[in-house]
């Protein structure tokens, strides 16, 4: 047998390094990980898209990238099966002991390859499901059916929400006892920041400093509703004339947002930011939090929100009911349930009390979704699983 020493070898794998919360936590993982203890890779496609990139910001924090061409988002047969060869004879070259996926298209293709280069252990984190309760049947079982297949290599199946446990096990996914629920984690220190002035935050947003502020932060697109937060405003400001709405964030239906925010006429009440990396200050601005999400895994600026002492409103889709206690640190709406929403935003804009104390107490809870929590979970995984499979330079003696 030849004993291997050194640190563990991770290879971590994802589609792209989009600013994005699957992307962000990949990020921490390699970068927050004792470098003595594991050496970590990130392997990753080219695309970004419109969403801002997070590899400079890699880099900056010392994270080992490799950028492979052929690793793309959409499927496309061709680059599918090179791209699995490649990262095969990255993985073997490399001698990794542990390679760990992120998302659904990086999960199946960088499994299959570790697979057949044989890598000891293979872990991977769902960050949410590819399918969801809401997709035609047809749809759904297509992807169950590749999460079935690619969850038997599996050591491990990492979720960030219980939702997504009990759906994957509902639909057959893997066995109960690959499963662990780690957090996605955010470096919470940050938030709590007391040299972010609440004054000069809003100022540098244009904000009035007697206005009700809901912040919002999330991807323009069909998953994260941000018509329905929209529609709920609408109906809030009509109320309460005084609230202004800050969202963050862009993809495909800002043309559809901006067009709705002209037709109800509150373009000096509604602030669209696009991508913006400096999400502490302008969580600071705020009163409230708001997220309006058909499905989720679990958003990591729900606990950012939280660090920052803000109250939450958001729908119960996902991880979110693991992060908000409804009645403590927020409220908890139906997806699509734009009067409900509105309601709730209405009760904290005229019970400061209320909104101030759920904040408080959101503050306070927090801790369970620190990024440094989350990577000694990581490490402690890591460690198990390699002690009980070996790892990739060890030969078993011949019999």
């Amino acid at each position: 047998m030849t004993l291997v020493s050194g640190p563990i070898r991770v290879l971590h794998v994802i589609t792209r390094m989009n600013v994005a919360g699957a992307q962000e936590n990949t990020m921490l993982s390699c970068a927050l990980m004792d470098r003595s203890r594991f050496a970590s890779t990130l392997l990753t496609g080219p695309e970004t898209g419109g969403q801002g990139s997070l590899l400079d910001e890699c880099r900056a924090r010392g994270v080992a990238l490799a950028i492979e061409p052929d690793l793309v988002r959409a499927p496309h047969p061709l680059r599918d099966g090179r791209a699995i060869g490649k990262l095969q004879r990255v993985m073997r070259e490399g001698r990794f002991d542990v390679v760990h996926t992120h998302t659904s298209k990086a999960g199946i293709l960088g499994r299959w390859a570790a697979r057949r280069a044989r890598v000891p252990v293979i872990i991977h984190t769902a960050h949410g499901w590819a399918f969801t309760r809401r997709d035609a049947p047809i749809v759904r079982e297509f992807w169950v059916a590749l999460e079935r297949r690619f969850a038997r290599d599996c050591d491990a199946i990492v979720v960030v929400g219980r939702e997504d446990q009990e759906l994957a096990l509902s639909l057959g996914v893997g066995r109960p006892d690959q499963y662990r629920l780690i957090r996605s984690g955010v470096e919470l220190e940050a938030y709590r920041d007391p040299a972010l002035a609440r004054g000069a935050a809003r100022e540098s947003l244009g904000l009035a400093s007697t206005s009700f502020v809901v912040g919002s932060v999330g991807r323009l697109t069909r998953q994260k509703a941000p018509l329905d937060l929209l529609a709920a405003f609408v109906e809030l400001h009509r109320e309460v004339p005084t609230a202004e709405l800050v969202l963050v964030g862009e993809g495909p239906l800002r043309g559809e947002v901006e067009q709705a925010i002209a037709h109800a006429n509150l373009q000096s009440r509604v602030h669209l930011l696009g991508l913006r990396r400096d999400i502490a200050a302008i969580l600071r601005a705020c009163d409230v939090f708001a997220l309006a999400s058909h499905w989720e895994g679990l958003p990591r600026v729900v606990p950012q929100a939280m660090a920052a002492g803000l109250a939450v409103v958001a729908t119960r889709t996902g991880g979110i009911d693991d992060a908000v206690r409804d009645g403590e640190t927020g409220w908890l709406v139906s997806p699509g349930d734009t009067r409900a929403l509105t309601a709730r935003l209405l009760e904290l804009a005229r019970w400061p009390e209320k909104r101030r104390a759920m904040g408080a107490c959101a503050s306070e809870r927090v801790e369970e979704f620190s990024a440094r929590r989350m990577v000694d979970e990581l490490a402690a995984l890591y460690t198990e699983i390699v002690a009980r499979k070996g790892r990739a330079g060890e030969r078993q003696p011949v019999r």
